[in-house]
């Protein structure tokens, strides 16, 4: 942007000293003081305030006749502008960058501007390239912390999904182990009944068995690397997780109740464990409302609070890890999760496809 500026000013200059040769009379020394301009703005964010106090003399030496060129006004307001984007006000450096702006001033108005209708434009334009530098300044500092922000807020989000995404893991592999440990004592019941009359059945059954006690071995281990510190005890009943909740939260079931393939029902419990855990934190809410529905091919958990907080609180909340962690869950049953403000309240709902 500064060479761009830099090349009109010396064209700009270049063409006004040059169509204008009766005003101007010996067109050379104006023509470089336009080149000069030029030069001086194209470095103009290295030391503006040095860069004006240069291009006034430049203007003092090569304007020093009764025609006052325009491209000088143009390339000092250019810097004018400059000077409140790069120095803060408060700063040593912004008050002789300011210092500089106001002896250009004055250096134009000994210039043959010297009625009050020009001296009072004379300062508007000054007055506007300075403050519109700073307004500048501090929109690119605006942007740039919310830009670190996004950054942030988006790495922080990244780390939530992995935990998440790593607790999942976690509490599908005690799913996983607890099923091949069921299949495996299965398979040791029938095995023992079968008896010695089927020779060939018992050890096919024998070696199932024991691929299963090994698979569960495996299994334990890799649960005893994954496991965290102050990792959370196995879910429950949702029963009981309202009755923990406290008096003020219900429970409602809607359609015919069914078993719940282990993944599905252990993601229901997770959602609502942490949708009343936003609710007591975040919500100042009195009442909060469970409603589990079944329906062909699909179950629906819907929690409800009556919050005096509204929205607000349950969006800052929202952008948190609780609702990464049902959105993770949710999606790994290839559902929806919507969660937002009602009229009383809050709500959110999940739908998880069930085979």
């Amino acid at each position: 942007m500064s060479r761009v500026a830099a090349v009109l000013v010396a064209v700009a200059g270049l063409a006004e000293v040059l169509g204008r040769p009766e005003a101007v009379g010996d067109p050379v020394p104006l023509a470089l003081g336009a080149l000069a301009a030029g030069a001086l703005v194209w470095f103009r964010t290295r030391f503006p305030a040095a860069l004006l106090v240069a291009l006034v003399a430049v203007g003092a030496v090569s304007a020093g006749g009764a025609y006052y060129p325009f491209w000088h006004l143009y390339a000092t307001l250019v810097l004018v502008h400059t000077i409140g984007w790069a120095y803060e006000l408060r700063s040593r450096a912004g008050l002789l960058g300011l210092a500089a702006v106001m002896a250009a001033w004055a250096h134009l108005q000994t210039r043959l501007w010297t009625d009050p209708p020009e001296v009072l434009i004379s300062a508007i334009f000054y007055v506007a390239a300075y403050t519109t530098g700073v307004a500048l300044r501090r929109q690119i500092a605006r942007t740039r912390i919310m830009a670190e922000r996004a950054v942030r807020l988006e790495l922080e989000r990244e780390h939530a999904v992995r935990q998440e995404r790593a607790r999942i893991a976690r509490e599908l592999h005690d799913v996983v182990a607890h099923n091949v440990s069921l299949m495996t004592l299965h398979t040791g019941g029938v095995r023992r009944l079968l008896g010695p009359a089927f020779p060939r059945e018992v050890e096919l059954l024998h070696g199932v068995e024991r691929a299963g006690r090994e698979a569960i071995e495996e299994l334990r281990l890799m649960l005893g690397m994954l496991r965290e510190p102050g990792e959370p005890s196995p879910p429950g009943t949702l029963e009981d997780l309202v009755a923990a909740a406290g008096p003020g939260v219900g429970l409602t079931t809607v359609g015919e109740p069914r078993p719940l393939p282990p993944g599905a029902g252990l993601s229901v419990y997770r959602i609502v464990q942490e949708a009343l855990t936003n609710v007591r934190k975040h919500a100042r809410a009195t009442r909060a409302e469970v409603t589990l529905t079944y329906a062909p091919g699909s179950v629906t958990v819907t929690i409800t609070d009556d919050g005096t907080g509204g929205g607000a609180d349950h969006a800052a909340a929202g952008t948190g890890h609780g609702l990464i962690g049902m959105r993770e869950r949710v999606a790994m049953h290839g559902g929806t999760l919507t969660a937002g403000p009602t009229a009383t309240g809050y709500r959110v709902t999940a739908v998880l496809p069930i085979g």
